[in-house]
C-alpha cells in the first residue's frame, strides 16, 4: 500500500469513529489538553505527509487516525490538529514520510516507524524496568512500542516554592533514583522508585547534604546493551541512563504504579517532599545526543522526525557525527533543536519544581552545525540568560568525548559552574602521595583561582569532587589500583585505566588490619579535603559508608548489587557514616569554607612544618592551611594540615590571642576519637605545635575551652 492510500485509509477510519477533527494551533508544541479535547502539534521541516494515530491504554493498535492536510494543517513547518472528544489518558504517535525524498541518506523517514512525539510529557509502553524484548510479540519492534500520553500538569504543591539555597552553601550527593533504594536492605515499600527514595528523606536530611543530584531520570533505553555477564550468563542493561528517548518524560518504570499520568504526579510529590527536608533537586541532564545511535540504530523519534535537524551529519554522507561516543550527535545550536533544549529545562523548572540541572558533556552545547566549537555558544547563551532560569543551577560537565577539555574554561557567561575534575585528580594524586602535587592541593583547597579567577568567576562555580557515578567509588579507589570490569562483559576493556587509585598494599577486598585501617584513614583524608574545600561539595552516594562496586569502574550496565546501595553498609561502618555527618555539620558552620568570591573569603596563610614556611618543592608532601576570618566581631580560625607522608611530621602552631587550638578531627585517630561533636573539640596537650601521624590530615579550631555539657568535668 502506498503512503496516499494508507493516509486514506486512515483518513476514513477516523471518520468512521465520528471523531471531530479541527485546525488546530501551532502552539504549544507537544499534546495540549483544552475543554473540548486535544491539540497536538509537532516540528517537521522536511516532511510532506504527516499521520496521527490514536490509542487506547493497553492497546497496540490504533483506533483512530488522521492524515494532517499541509494546507490546513500546518503553519510554517508545524504540523497542528485539533481532536475534539478525547481527553486525558490517550496515546498517540505519528507517521512522517518524505515524497519525493531527495536524499535517503540525510532524510530517514520511515512510514513504518511509529514515532514519539519529543515534546511528549508522559510516554506509554515501557512502564516496566528492562521489559525483555522476548516477552513481547515476536512481530514487534523497538520502535514501534512508544507513545506519547496526553496529560495534564495537575498538581496540588501545596505552596511548594524553590529553596534556592545559594550555590556556595550547597552540598551536593549524587545518587540513582533507582539504586539508591533497590536493595532489599533498603527496607521500603516501593524499592528502586521515586516513591521509595520520598522513604529515605529522613537519611539525607540527618546526613546533611542540602541537594540531591539525580542520575537521568527521563525516559530513556535502558535495553539497548546487547552484553551479558560472561559469568552469570545475566542480561546488562543501561543502568545509569545516559541514553534519552524523551527529555520532557520522567522514566516511567522509576514509578510505583504503571499509570502513567501517575508518574508525574509521584516525581512532583518527591521533590515537594525533598524541599520540606530543605534539600534541593538536581537533574542529570543528556541534552547531547539519544539512544537512536548511528545509521544502524532505531528509529523512534527524532530520525524520523527530522533527522537533517536534529542531529550533526557529515555533509554529501549523511554519517553522524558522533562527540558523545553514543553514535550521533543533537544539532544544539539549531534554533529548532535549542528552542526544544531549552523548553524542556523551563518545563523541568516551571512544572516540575526541580532546582538545577548537570549538563552531560556540556561541551556538546557549544559546537555548531559543523561539529566545530563555536567561541559564543548561543545555546549556553540562552541558558544562562534565560530570565526564568535565572536562580535555577547549571553545572557543566565541561569535556566531551571526542577530547574537548574545557575545566576551566568553559563559556560561563557569568553563570556556568563546572564539575572540576582538576579537583579530583589533584586531590586523588596528593592522598596517595604523588611528588610535586602540593602546589596543585593548595590551588584547589582554595576554590581554584587558578582554573576561575581569570575569568571572573568564584569559588561556588567549582564543583569539587573526588568520586562520582563514572569511575571507582570512594572505597574502591583505596582497595583497587585496577579496575575489574570483568562483569561488563568486555573483557575489562572498558572503563578507564588511569584512576590515580592505591589498594594500600592489597588488591581488592582485606582481612588484613593494617590494610583496613590504612583504607579507612585514607577515605577520610578524601572526605576531609574535599569538605573543608572552598567551592562546592559533591559526594558520590553510598561514599559516605564505604559502598564498594567490587572495582568496577564502569558500572553503567550493572543494574544489581554491584551499583545498588546496600544499606546494611551504614550499620557496618557507622563511624565512616558519622565522620561524614559531623564534617558536613562542621563545613555549614564555618562561613569561611563557602566564601562568595576570590575577594570577600578569609584571610590564608600557607605553613609547612615551620610557621610561614610551606614547602612547594618536588617532594614535599605536607602542607598546611591557616584560614581565619572576623564574623560578629569573633574571628574564627581553622588550621588544617594535610600530610601524605608515609612518616609522622611535627608542625609548629600559630600563636592565637586569649584563645587555644582544639582538635576537630585527626583522621589518624581510631573511632570516636577520629573526630568530635561540635562543642567538644579537645584542647591540646601543646599549644606550640602538632604531631600529624603518616598519610593522615588533621583539622584545628581556634577558640575558648569546650562548651558541650558531657565534656566538661
Amino acid at each position: 500500500m502506498s503512503t496516499e492510500q494508507t493516509k486514506n485509509s486512515e483518513t476514513e477510519n477516523a471518520h468512521q469513529r465520528d471523531l471531530d477533527f479541527d485546525m488546530g494551533s501551532p502552539a504549544p508544541l507537544g499534546a495540549s489538553l483544552r475543554q473540548d479535547g486535544i491539540n497536538f502539534a509537532i516540528f517537521s521541516k522536511h516532511a510532506t505527509a504527516v499521520t496521527l494515530e490514536l490509542f487506547q491504554p493497553g492497546e497496540q493498535a490504533p483506533f483512530a487516525a488522521v492524515a494532517l492536510d499541509p494546507s490546513r494543517n500546518r503553519t510554517g513547518q508545524i504540523w497542528h490538529v485539533l481532536v475534539r472528544g478525547i481527553g486525558q489518558g490517550i496515546q498517540y504517535a505519528y507517521r512522517m514520510a518524505c515524497e519525493p525524498n531527495p536524499d535517503p541518506s540525510i532524510h530517514r523517514f520511515d512510514w513504518s516507524a511509529r514515532l514519539l512525539d519529543p515534546s511528549a510529557k508522559s510516554v506509554a509502553g515501557r512502564p516496566i524496568w528492562g521489559y525483555p524484548d522476548q516477552a513481547i510479540d515476536p512481530a514487534w519492534k523497538p520502535k514501534y512500542l512508544r507513545r506519547g500520553v496526553a496529560t495534564d500538569d495537575d498538581f496540588d504543591w501545596k505552596g511548594d516554592r524553590p529553596l534556592n539555597t545559594p550555590l556556595s552553601d550547597s552540598v551536593i550527593y549524587e545518587l540513582h533514583a533507582r539504586g539508591f533504594t533497590r536493595h532489599p536492605s533498603s527496607g521500603v515499600q516501593a524499592p528502586g522508585t521515586f516513591a521509595g527514595l520520598i522513604e529515605k528523606i529522613p537519611y539525607l536530611q540527618k546526613l546533611g547534604i542540602t541537594a540531591v543530584e539525580l542520575l537521568p531520570v527521563n525516559e530513556f533505553e535502558e535495553t539497548e546493551p546487547d552484553r551479558v555477564n560472561p559469568t552469570t550468563g545475566e542480561r546488562l542493561l543501561n543502568y545509569w541512563g545516559y541514553q534519552p528517548v524523551s527529555f520532557f518524560a520522567p522514566k516511567s518504570s522509576y514509578a510505583s504504579t504503571v499509570d502513567g499520568h501517575f508518574v508525574i504526579r509521584e516525581f512532583k510529590e518527591m521533590v515537594r517532599q525533598l524541599h520540606l527536608a530543605g534539600i534541593e533537586v538536581i537533574l542529570d541532564i543528556v541534552l547531547n545526543h539519544t539512544a537512536e545511535g548511528n545509521q544502524t540504530g532505531p528509529t523512534f523519534s527524532f530520525r524520523g522526525i527530522d533527522n537533517a535537524v536534529y542531529y550533526l551529519l557529515k555533509a554529501g554522507t549523511g554519517e553522524y557525527l558522533d562527540f558523545s561516543g553514543c553514535g550521533n550527535t543533537l544539532n544544539c545550536n539549531h534554533p529548532v533543536v535549542r528552542e526544544m533544549g531549552l523548553r524542556c529545562l523551563r518545563y523541568w523548572v516551571t512544572e516540575m519544581h526541580v532546582d538545577g540541572f548537570r549538563f552531560d558533556l556540556a561541551s556538546i552545547l557549544g559546537r555548531g552545525s559543523d561539529g566545530s566549537v563555536l567561541p559564543n555558544a548561543p545555546f549556553l547563551e540562552m541558558i544562562a540568560g534565560d530570565p526564568v532560569l535565572a536562580d535555577t543551577k547549571i553545572i557543566a560537565e565541561a569535556w566531551d568525548a571526542a577530547g574537548v577539555y574545557q575545566v576551566g574554561s568553559f563559556q560561563s557567561f557569568g553563570r556556568w559552574a563546572e564539575w572540576n575534575a582538576a579537583f579530583r585528580d589533584d586531590i586523588r594524586r596528593f592522598v596517595k602521595s604523588d611528588p610535586g602535587m602540593v602546589s596543585s592541593l593548595a590551588a584547589r583547597l582554595v576554590g581554584s583561582p587558578d582554573l576561575y579567577e581569570a575569568s571572573h568567576r568564584a569559588p561556588q562555580q567549582s564543583i569539587n569532587f573526588i568520586t562520582c557515578h563514572d569511575g571507582f567509588t570512594l572505597a574502591d579507589l583505596v582497595s583497587y589500583s585496577q579496575k575489574h570490569n570483568e562483569a561488563n562483559g568486555g573483557a575489562n576493556r572498558d572503563g578507564n585505566n588511569e584512576n590515580l587509585s592505591w589498594n594500600c598494599g592489597s588488591e581488592g577486598p582485606s582481612s588484613a588490619d593494617d590494610v583496613e585501617r590504612l583504607r579507612s584513614r585514607q577515605i577520610k583524608n578524601f572526605a576531609t579535603l574535599l569538605l573543608i574545600s572552598q567551592g562546592v561539595p559533591l559526594i558520590l552516594g553510598g561514599d559516605e559508608f564505604r559502598r564498594s562496586q567490587r572495582g568496577n569502574n564502569n558500572a553503567y550496565c550493572q543494574d544489581n548489587e554491584i551499583s545498588w546501595i546496600d544499606w546494611q553498609l551504614q550499620q557496618n561502618h557507622a563511624d565512616m557514616h558519622r565522620f561524614f555527618q559531623l564534617l558536613i555539620g562542621f563545613r555549614k558552620r564555618h562561613k569561611s569554607l563557602r566564601p562568595n568570591s576570590f575577594t570577600d573569603g578569609p584571610k590564608i596563610e600557607w605553613h609547612g612544618v615551620r610557621l610561614g614556611q610551606p614547602d612547594w618543592s618536588q617532594e614535599s608532601r605536607s602542607l598546611a592551611m591557616h584560614l581565619s576570618q572576623k564574623h560578629n566581631d569573633l574571628t574564627k580560625e581553622i588550621y588544617l594540615i594535610a600530610n601524605s607522608y608515609w612518616n609522622s611530621l611535627t608542625f609548629d602552631l600559630p600563636a592565637l590571642f586569649g584563645r587555644s587550638w582544639h582538635r576537630f578531627l585527626d583522621t589518624s585517630f581510631e573511632p570516636p576519637d577520629d573526630i568530635l561533636d561540635e562543642g567538644c573539640e579537645a584542647p591540646l596537650d601543646s599549644p606550640k605545635s602538632y604531631t600529624v601521624g603518616p598519610r593522615s590530615v588533621v583539622v584545628l579550631v581556634g577558640g575558648p575551652a569546650p562548651s558541650c555539657q558531657k565534656c566538661l568535668p
